[in-house]
């Protein structure tokens, strides 16, 4: 995984936690991919780790990154 992934939620399961088809910050952790997991900061702002299959990994070009970073603030 890189410094900065993205993850965008794609199925229900986590109403409380994690809005449908909205982009969140994935950061690196091994052993939750052993296990089939992510971990994802979620709408608490802190991280948490899902069940992978509730998320598609997105790739963003540099320039948008920066604008996702710059939009959190």
């Amino acid at each position: 995984m890189n410094k900065h992934e993205f993850a965008l939620c794609v199925k229900y399961g986590y109403e409380v936690s994690l809005d449908m088809d909205k982009l969140y910050e994935a950061l690196a952790d091994a052993d939750a991919e052993k296990h089939n997991q992510i971990r994802v900061i979620d709408e608490s702002a802190e991280d948490y780790l899902y069940p992978a299959a509730l998320f598609d990994r997105v790739a963003l070009p540099p320039h948008v990154m920066k604008r996702v970073f710059h939009a959190q603030t």
